[in-house]
């Protein structure tokens, strides 16, 4: 196993020696951020000190940038709508913010931050916060929710459109090297995730909820964007795990959208993906069982594409509830012998911890008071779900709503404390069924969802040996009495002992993480809506954060 994996990297890095070489993909260095999640592990968690308990409060603004998504200035690539540049396209694009919202991660390597929102691309300095370049994709329509960050290789970034391309341009001069489809737009399909490079292959995954049709993960050339394999997140006739649906046409257009970034162990040379909902959404009579490999956390071999093991999060979800929530890896003992595990707080509002060589279930515990949806555990952990809790004629009160009690901004994990840091919600709402029995849905038909508000959001702190909340801190803001209460951005933890997130306050802070003391904070034009990063350049170590359309860096003044 050991051998064969070298021989991958070994391959992958004779590609590009120059740039960002696998060796630090693999092995970040402590001035760089290079992937998504930092590291493969998801964790979120830096090995920078500069930045501590004791000098956190005097943290000052560096520098601020605003994103521009016009094309005016930029590289503009892509196929173009049916129409000129500048008008309504065929197919109508669907804003999900008006204000294009940073959501992505930034990449930060040799000085440079690399990021991504809807159709754009940005090179900055992350010395100054000054624009290098700007690419400019001219859509041909899609679901522009938004970006959650690129990949990059080499001297080659990729990132993905909401159209359904995966885009490889010149990290240097942000020229285009190619272009490839994922997925048709045409289809109700969408493209949101940071991909992922692993070894030789280029992780890409899409997402799409407004029809039923068939879901997968892909893995593609770092060349030439050529496919060298798909992975189908519901099973095909004859297959392991086809026996949890009723019939071929349910499975082939099942769903189970793999729309968040996976992570990857490269000593067992396994790739987790969490997967999303099946469908049709809502009203599960025309699917019944458990749905494989739907809202599941599942190991795959990056080199084949094959399954390893699975975890279900929720079997026949019918509240939109994806378990695509960043699966963490970390080695920690349990019971006083040390376990390669894997932790996720799902947006069911349950928290599992697996044995990721297996994906045996260690711990499943709700992290929420209010979840409502489940009646206990099945001997394999997962969820047994509650069926008075599904769609019903007279409505049924249902927490957590199908925001989640968690979403897509990634948790972290503190090695030193021992604690999984989560933003969480207790939400509530009214699910009516507004079919009869054996009539055909399709999507998110047959039922009617409606918010009513809840118990607000907060920052917890999960002891991973127990599921058990060690601390929490309720976010002050009217949001959290809203119809439908949110908790956004994600989590930054560092060794310096100072643990930054947001929340929908409006404020980055920094917290002690053994106590969840605020430490410090500073207003933001709106809410944080990326996950924080930080890297050292020259002797000085940077916090960079997002929230609407501006990003900004904090330094030590």
């Amino acid at each position: 196993m050991k051998a064969k994996l070298l021989s991958a990297f070994m391959a992958a890095m004779a590609l590009n020696a120059g740039g960002l070489p696998v060796a630090k993909i693999l092995n970040p260095a402590p001035d760089s951020w290079p992937t998504y999640h930092g590291d493969y592990s998801g964790r979120h968690f830096s090995p920078l000190v500069q930045i501590n308990q004791s000098n956190v409060k005097n943290l000052s603004l560096a520098w601020l940038i605003r994103l521009s998504t016009s094309s005016a200035g930029a590289i503009v690539g892509g196929e173009g709508p049916t129409t000129p540049l500048g008008e309504m396209p065929a197919r109508p694009t669907i804003i999900a913010n008006g204000r294009g919202d940073i959501k992505a991660t930034p990449l930060m390597v040799d000085g440079v931050i690399y990021i991504a929102n809807p159709d754009n691309a940005y090179a900055i300095d992350a010395l100054s916060g000054k624009e290098i370049w700007h690419y400019f994709w001219k859509t041909k329509g899609g679901n522009h929710i938004g970006n959650r960050g690129m990949a990059m290789y080499g001297n080659w970034l990729y990132f993905e459109t909401p159209d359904d391309y995966i885009i490889s341009l010149e990290a240097a001069t942000g020229k285009e090297r190619w272009h490839k489809q994922i997925a048709d737009v045409k289809a109700d399909y969408f493209s949101t995730p940071a991909p992922l490079v692993v070894g030789n292959h280029l992780i890409v995954g899409m997402g799409g909820d407004a029809l039923d049709v068939p879901a997968w993960l892909e893995s593609r050339d770092l060349e030439t964007g050529d496919i060298q394999w798909k992975w189908y997140a519901t099973p095909r006739p004859g297959q392991k795990g086809a026996e949890t649906w009723p019939d071929a046409f349910s499975m082939e257009r099942g769903g189970g959208m793999p729309w968040q970034t996976p992570t990857y162990d490269p000593g067992l040379n396994l790739l987790y993906v969490p997967t999303g909902n099946p469908q049709p959404v809502l009203i599960g009579d025309s699917r019944a069982g458990d749905n494989l490999w739907t809202e599941s956390i599942v190991a795959l071999n990056p080199d084949t594409g094959k399954m390893a093991w699975y975890f279900q999060c929720s079997p026949h979800d019918t509240h939109d509830w994806d378990a695509t929530q960043v699966p963490v890896l970390f080695d920690a003992p349990v019971d006083g012998r040390p376990r390669k595990l894997l932790a996720q707080a799902s947006r069911n509002g349950n928290f599992f911890l697996l044995d990721r060589t297996n994906g045996k279930n260690i711990i499943s515990k709700p992290f929420i008071e209010s979840a409502n949806g489940f009646l206990g555990f099945r001997p394999d952990g997962s969820p047994i779900s509650n069926p008075l809790k599904e769609a019903q004629i007279g409505g049924a009160l249902v927490s957590p709503n199908n925001g989640g009690a968690s979403n897509w901004a990634p948790p972290s994990f503190n090695p030193r404390t021992g604690l999984f840091y989560v933003n969480a919600v207790e939400g509530f709402e009214e699910v009516y069924r507004t079919i009869q029995p054996g009539e055909k849905v399709s999507a998110s038909g047959g039922a009617s969802e409606h918010s009513l508000g809840g118990l607000g959001a907060k920052l917890e702190a999960i002891d991973y040996q127990t599921g058990q909340i060690r601390w929490s801190h309720t976010y002050p803001s009217a949001d959290t009495s809203g119809p439908r209460p949110e908790a956004q951005g994600g989590i930054l933890n560092t060794a310096g002992d100072v643990m930054f997130a947001g929340g929908p306050s409006g404020h980055i802070i920094a917290y002690n993480p053994d106590t969840g003391k605020i430490l410090w904070h500073s207003g933001l034009a709106s809410t944080l809506s990326n996950t924080p990063i930080t890297y050292m350049l020259g002797d000085r170590q940077y916090l960079v954060v997002a929230a609407g359309d501006i990003l900004y860096a904090f330094s030590l003044q």
